[in-house]
């Protein structure tokens, strides 16, 4: 917990400064020297990531925060192979105790939530063999606005409390601190748990506000970098990269938190919450599990469970990983194991698949002629005489163990296979528009030492569709790195509903291991859009192929609220009502399928009516920016907007923050409309 639950325009002013870091470029030596493991903490406590689950972000104070979900957590940990995974802690966060201390001073327990007290659970989590934790903060009250007792001032007697109870973990939060210097805060509680005589894991958060990784080693085990995180790709995105570039500070018994995992919450796809996975276990995060597993799906269970990845996270070697390579929001993560091998995750953060390649050399692997190259997602093992490469799908991560391998002959070549469209500008969705033919190209690759023989390719698309090779399905022999691409004419037929399809790359080819049949596939999709009806319409009543927005959803012909979908107002610049537009908040980008038809975009813009941002109106034809407004303020008049548009397959609508943050920066697009 965190007051960026309960200080919005704090969260809100930090979200900003986190998403201007999605432009930055780093960017490494190729060989640059892996920094030496720190020396583990002198308690032997947290040797790796500590691994368990924490309440808060599937239930917050709700009424099933109670003994039965602490119970069941913990037999589904045993039950469904969690346990034997490596997760250990079954942690309870704010709310668990009453609003007054007793008589004596001793903190209380809910005898709701709780009626056979704390002391019981932790008895229960501990047969099952694992380990129990407490939420307290290091304040007069913790973070939850009905104000439950904080530790500042009672130490001793609650870490003494906490150790008769059996606690293992305190995560000591940050709020109601009355100024009192964060160090001296947080050392007290470090002593009056070292005095217990009980071994206890200490989990600072106090969301990255002292710079806690330049002093919290040998103060806590871990330490809060970021505000708290929420189900949602933009904050996740925003907290990686916040914390990726921590990595000299962690090690061994002193780690790096981004906070909780929210794998399995539903607010993100799988495909996303396998990049939130894969990134925290590179970058050597903690892995607490944030979902009522009561409730997950199977694909949850199996994300939570991938032991390769897991092996990552917990490596005893106990290196963060980090970027050496990161543009236009492709990425490529390293992190040094024990035994010289080295984690590679391949993460595009984009909106649309993107191949991502590196090199052994790269990756700082010494020369080789061969490395085994383990696929962790996929659980497949291949070699590869040091290219590295995969197409990644949109907001997608493609995660590999590589090492040096005198027996890398005996896996089969390292493969990678494609179905990509022409796109009408770059980072264009994959559009295919009815009755109108596109061209694809599937490919192949090859980055292994041995040939692959008898190789069929073929583009797999919804059954009514049109599909045609326009160049050779078939190749005898693809050699080590080399490619084979076919072209292919595809068209969807008149009337198809706009949505998301599948279009898929199979290539069958002979394993030059074992002489049998093989086949790859790359699932890729096509967006099939709406066509915008000739003559003059209103944009919002056209669906969108795409949105972002800087504060909760884009509002139809409402004005931008705050996070929940539909809690918008009246569209209102300078006291005028318009009943039709969008309302966004920057940084936002909506964007639409015009299809080379269009000529005109007409509106009003503007800085909602008792706002007090200031924004900055584009609108992008394809890749080129056709109109811009300047910066305005809600002490500006509604600004006509008229944007030359003739041509362009897709049109983009674009707020920014103009250059200082996004809060308040509500930016209305009143009366929009399309002339086709």
């Amino acid at each position: 917990m965190s007051t960026g639950r309960r200080r919005r325009p704090a969260h809100r002013w930090v979200l900003a400064a986190s998403l201007a870091l999605c432009t930055t470029t780093f960017a490494l030596p190729a060989n640059s020297a892996e920094p030496a493991p720190a020396p583990p903490a002198a308690d032997g406590l947290a040797l790796t990531p500590p691994m368990g689950f924490n309440n808060w972000n599937s239930t917050h104070c709700a009424e099933d925060f109670n003994e039965k979900l602490v119970r069941d957590i913990a037999d589904i940990f045993v039950s469904h192979g969690l346990k034997e995974a490596g997760y250990t802690y079954v942690n309870l966060d704010d709310c668990w105790a009453l609003p007054d201390r007793a008589p004596n001073g001793d903190l209380v327990p809910d005898p709701v939530r709780f009626p056979h007290g704390i002391k019981a659970v932790a008895d229960y989590v501990h047969a099952k063999g694992l380990k129990f934790g407490i939420y307290s903060s290091a304040g007069t009250k913790t973070c939850h606005p009905d104000g439950f007792p904080g530790a500042l001032g009672h130490e001793q007697r609650d870490a003494n409390l906490f150790a008769s109870w059996g606690v293992d973990y305190l995560k000591y939060d940050n709020c109601n601190n009355q100024g009192v210097n964060a160090v001296e805060r947080y050392t007290k509680m470090r002593d009056a748990l070292k005095a217990t005589g009980r071994p206890i894991v200490f989990s600072i958060c106090e969301w990255g506000v002292n710079k806690p990784w330049e002093w919290g080693k040998g103060v806590g085990h871990l330490w809060r970098t970021t505000i708290d995180i929420s189900d949602s790709w933009a904050s996740m995105l925003s907290i990686l990269k916040q914390n990726m570039v921590r990595a000299d500070h962690a090690g061994p018994g002193h780690w790096n938190d981004p906070d909780m995992l929210e794998v399995g919450n539903g607010g993100m796809t799988d495909t996303e919450y396998r990049t939130h996975f894969s990134l925290w276990s590179m970058m050597a995060a903690p892995l607490l599990i944030g979902a009522d597993l009561r409730k997950v799906t199977p694909e949850t269970f199996e994300i939570l469970g991938n032991k390769d990845v897991i092996a990552v996270d917990q490596d005893p070697l106990g290196v963060q990983g980090r970027p050496i390579r990161s543009a236009g929001g492709l990425h490529v993560f390293v992190k040094p194991l024990a035994g010289g091998d080295k984690a590679v995750a391949l993460f595009n953060e984009n909106d649309t698949p993107a191949r991502i390649d590196t090199t052994a050399a790269e990756v700082g692997l010494p020369a080789s002629a061969g490395y085994k190259l383990r696929d962790l997602w996929a659980h497949t093992d291949a070699h590869t005489t040091g290219a590295i490469s995969a197409v990644v799908p949109a907001h997608g991560t493609t995660m590999y163990r590589i090492g040096a391998d005198r027996h890398w002959f005996q896996y089969p070549p390292a493969l990678d296979a494609a179905a990509e469209v022409e796109l009408s500008y770059s980072g264009a969705l994959p559009v295919v528009a009815p009755d109108t033919p596109v061209a694809y190209t599937t490919t192949l690759g090859n980055s292994g030492g041995a040939p692959v023989h008898s190789v069929r390719a073929k583009l797999i698309a919804p059954p009514t569709w049109s599909v045609r090779p326009t160049s050779d399905v078939e190749t005898t022999a693809l050699r080590e790195n080399e490619r084979f691409r076919t072209t292919w004419e595809v068209s969807a037929p008149p009337g198809t509903p706009p949505g998301r399809y599948p279009v898929s790359a199979t290539f069958e080819y002979v394993n030059p291991q074992t002489g049998a049949p093989a086949t790859l596939t790359n699932v890729a999709e096509a967006v099939v859009p709406e066509v915008p009806h000739t003559g003059t319409q209103y944009l919002s009543d056209v669906s969108w192929l795409r949105t972002t927005n800087g504060w909760g959803p884009v509002e139809v012909d409402h004005t931008n609220g705050a996070r929940a979908p539909g809690d918008g107002g009246p569209l209102t610049l300078r006291g005028v009502y318009y009943a039709k537009g969008l309302g966004t908040h920057a940084l936002s980008s909506v964007e639409y399928f015009t299809g080379g038809a269009c000529s005109e975009v007409r509106a009003l813009v503007g800085v909602d009516d008792g706002k007090t941002g200031s924004v900055t109106f584009e609108v992008w034809a394809d890749g080129d920016r056709v109109y811009d407004s300047g910066t305005l303020t809600v002490a500006d008049p509604a600004r006509q907007l008229v944007a030359d548009v003739t041509g362009a397959k897709a049109i983009r609508l674009v707020a920014t923050d103009a250059g200082d943050g996004i809060q308040n920066d509500h930016a209305d697009w009143a009366d929009l409309t399309l002339t086709c």
